[in-house]
């Protein structure tokens, strides 16, 4: 029987219409949450994906601005940048869209993030209140992995869960997520021996390892929940056939327009998982959703004098 596939859009569309709920409640109340978007230079993936989180921002409510220094911006002009955006109390959030150009530190900017902004989940801070368990700010994709599992009913507590890679990013989060979630988690990484029989012990697998097609059914075990967080596209015709050979819909897409995405697991595993989620359509669109989300936390954190952030 194929795997029953776990719909990221209508997740998040569920998600997107909550926050909208929240945000129309809190501007009754005389307040609105805003977020900072801060691009440097052109990128034209990062302009997209800034386009998508602004846009994301009016259909919700959210205020939102963009911050666009030039291509040769110094370290030291975003950091004022930021302390000035630290500040402004009408800006719950802010996000930093990497990558950022070569002659800046990223790490040194993005320290510079008030933790109680950090929407994206990556200062120290927030990390140290995930590994805790106090109220903070999670990282945007594995928070929206733990959201689809829990609305798709997915049991997580006993369970054993393995989280193929172990970036600061994803993998380490995702982890700790799942272990506050009474699971059992193994985090695994290129210097995992016998990978595929660590995974096929897994009841949920989370694959985020940045490689095409790498999780195969030899890494599943039969009705296993599969996570594929990756997004490699293609546009070799041999590498293509190796994934969707006989795929019309795939193949009508590819003949129009050279390209394909595929994720870090194999389309294979839809025959023997018990749920999977596709590529696109699966964890994408959690992750703005839960951006969003991150945005109206940050605000009801940042006004409760109960708990403390930042």
């Amino acid at each position: 029987m194929a795997a029953t596939i776990l719909d990221g859009n209508k997740i998040a569309a569920e998600i997107r219409a909550e926050v909208a709920a929240e945000v129309k409640s809190l501007a009754a109340g005389g307040t609105r949450p805003g977020l900072a978007v801060v691009l440097v230079g052109h990128d034209p993936a990062s302009e997209i994906y800034v386009r998508g989180k602004v846009k994301s921002c009016e259909e919700v409510g959210i205020y939102s601005e963009q911050h666009r220094p030039r291509e040769t911006a110094t370290t030291g002009e975003l950091l004022a940048l930021l302390e000035d955006l630290n500040r402004r109390d009408e800006i719950d959030g802010i996000l930093v869209q990497l990558p950022l150009p070569p002659q800046v530190d990223s790490k040194k900017v993005l320290m510079a993030v008030d933790p109680a902004k950090d929407v994206d989940g990556f200062h120290p801070m927030n990390v140290g209140f995930l590994s805790t368990q106090r109220p903070g700010l999670v990282p945007c994709t594995p928070g929206g992995i733990m959201e689809m599992l829990r609305r798709s009913n997915i049991a997580i507590a006993g369970q054993d869960a393995v989280v193929v890679g172990r970036s600061d990013i994803v993998g380490k989060p995702m982890a700790m997520l799942l272990v506050n979630a009474n699971a059992t988690v193994t985090v695994c990484h290129s210097k995992t021996r016998d990978l595929p029989g660590v995974c096929r012990r897994a009841d949920i697998v989370v694959a985020a390892i940045g490689r095409a097609g790498m999780v195969t059914r030899d890494f599943v075990k039969p009705d296993a929940t599969v996570i594929d967080v990756g997004m490699n596209k293609i546009t070799d015709r041999a590498e293509f056939e190796r994934f969707f050979k006989g795929n019309e819909k795939r193949e009508q897409a590819f003949s129009k327009n050279g390209s394909t995405l595929v994720g870090d697991v194999h389309p294979e595993v839809a025959e023997i998982a018990g749920a999977i989620t596709p590529v696109p359509g699966g964890v994408g669109p959690l992750t703005i959703a839960m951006l969003m989300a991150n945005t109206v936390r940050a605000r009801k954190l940042r006004r409760s004098a109960a708990v403390p952030v930042g």
